[in-house]
């Protein structure tokens, strides 16, 4: 069973399209406006294995809001559509992901049902060209849009902006390789006890 999505939404501020396979080999292709988003998905990719190819463009001239956030969107529909059914993955996935002196431990939980929660609270304002309050906001819009619970502690916040923001990335990425690798033990069964999730 392939379990690939490929996800297009188009509206007046931004235009995006995401391909991925989440049995690949972790490999990355970007077109995307913003370099430094461009760089965390690429880690994203690496560290849960899914093969990834995206394309944005957005209002750019406005901010980074839309794109960025529309990206999130398309990225947790994607996931959504890959998943199917969900039968036999091991829906819970965590790491304690350290990124020098950043210390973040990440929860994700493929239920179903929304949540999200996130102590990080950014010093600065911008990394490279992405908006430093746009990294919880594009994991809320994942979040939304898979029907996911997504949790990011840290444990030690560290002093560097880019190291947290990494960290976020690369710990979601070991996570969703977990939740959404399959369980032998499951026998195809969908894990939970309503049947559907």
């Amino acid at each position: 069973m392939k379990r690939t999505a490929s996800v297009d939404r188009k509206t007046r501020e931004t235009q995006v399209r995401i391909e991925l396979d989440l049995d690949g080999q972790g490999r990355f292709s970007a077109r995307l406006q913003t370099g430094f988003l461009s760089h965390m998905l690429e880690l994203l990719a690496l560290h849960s294995s899914m093969d990834l190819r995206i394309q944005g463009d957005g209002d750019l001239q406005v901010d980074d809001h839309h794109l960025v956030e529309d990206v999130g969107i398309v990225l947790g529909q994607a996931l959504k559509q890959a998943l199917g059914e969900k039968r036999g993955i091991r829906r819970y996935g965590w790491t304690m992901l350290p990124m020098d002196e950043v210390l973040v431990a990440v929860a994700l939980d493929l239920g179903g049902r929304f949540a999200f929660h996130t102590d990080y609270r950014p010093v600065r304002e911008k990394v490279g060209d992405l908006a430093t309050e746009m990294a919880p906001h594009f994991f809320r819009s994942l979040a939304v849009e898979l029907g996911a619970n997504l949790h990011f502690q840290f444990l030690n916040p560290g002093e560097n902006e880019h190291h947290r923001i990494e960290a976020m990335f690369k710990g979601f990425g070991r996570a969703l390789r977990t939740a959404v690798s399959l369980d032998p033990a499951a026998g195809g069964k969908i894990p939970s006890t309503k049947g559907s999730i």
